[in-house]
């Protein structure tokens, strides 16, 4: 899932950033639980949206919240 983030608000791509993190939190938390987690591979989808997202903002001048 490629994201279309140059369109997006500082405040969408901060909040997505947020999302996006907790979701690789929950992703992460599942995997050391030793739970099933659903699409593993997903994480590095999350993880690459995540440097996505961070690089818009450090262009921009933005700070990203660590």
């Amino acid at each position: 899932m490629k994201l279309n983030l140059k369109t997006l608000s500082k405040g969408n791509l901060k909040s997505k950033l947020e999302e996006l993190r907790k979701e690789l939190m929950k992703s992460n938390a599942q995997i050391s639980t030793g739970s099933a987690v659903k699409g593993q591979s997903n994480i590095k989808n999350i993880k690459k949206n995540i440097a996505r997202i961070k690089t818009i903002l450090n262009q921009e001048g933005i700070k990203p919240k660590q």
